[in-house]
């Protein structure tokens, strides 16, 4: 039977989701915006191993340093709740499949103070890249995300060029299969 409790509780639960759903858009960050400063847009197959990011450190590290790996360069922000999901997937593959020449390097998409605060309490073992939205060039819009989505994944061949590219968080099994024709 329907009453006027019923009526209020549904009417609560309504007007709730309306509230999340407006914070929610409210507190969002802004979308990544591709820069004018950025490079061409890499087709797969190109060669990229000439990109150069600065590590945790603020050393320079060009990608061409893990040639002969097949490396998966995965973007990522720790306000983003889908990389921080899959960042321990990342580094179990990364424990599991380095005998095979995997390197797992993440890239920060953020400034490196955010980016460090958030791996001091949730430490990786993998390699750590910042490409800070003010930098001049957006590493993940050169190996094409073009919607600037997080988190971003590139393939990367042990010579060094482009393999694939996917948008979006991975599960332990798509990874395996997403890598596993390159191992």
């Amino acid at each position: 039977m329907f009453n006027r409790t019923n009526l209020l509780i549904v009417a609560l639960a309504i007007a709730s989701a309306c509230l999340g759903l407006a914070l929610s858009a409210l507190l969002r960050p802004a979308p990544l915006a591709p820069t004018a400063a950025a490079a061409e847009v890499a087709e797969i197959g190109e060669k990229v191993d000439a990109i150069s990011l600065a590590d945790a450190d603020g050393k320079p590290r060009a990608l061409a340093e893990w040639n002969g790996k097949l490396v998966v360069l995965n973007f990522w922000a720790s306000w983003c709740g889908p990389c921080r999901e899959e960042m321990p997937m990342l580094d179990r593959a990364h424990a599991r499949h380095s005998a095979q020449g995997l390197e797992v390097i993440g890239v920060a998409y953020e400034e490196a103070a955010a980016a460090l605060a958030f791996l001091k309490d949730n430490p990786v073992a993998y390699p750590i890249l910042i490409n800070a939205p003010d930098d001049p060039l957006d590493a993940s819009l050169r190996l094409g995300n073009t919607h600037g989505v997080l988190p971003f994944t590139a393939l990367i061949s042990r010579d060094g060029h482009l393999l694939k590219v996917r948008v979006g968080n991975f599960s332990e099994t798509a990874f395996a299969e997403w890598i596993a024709p390159y191992l």
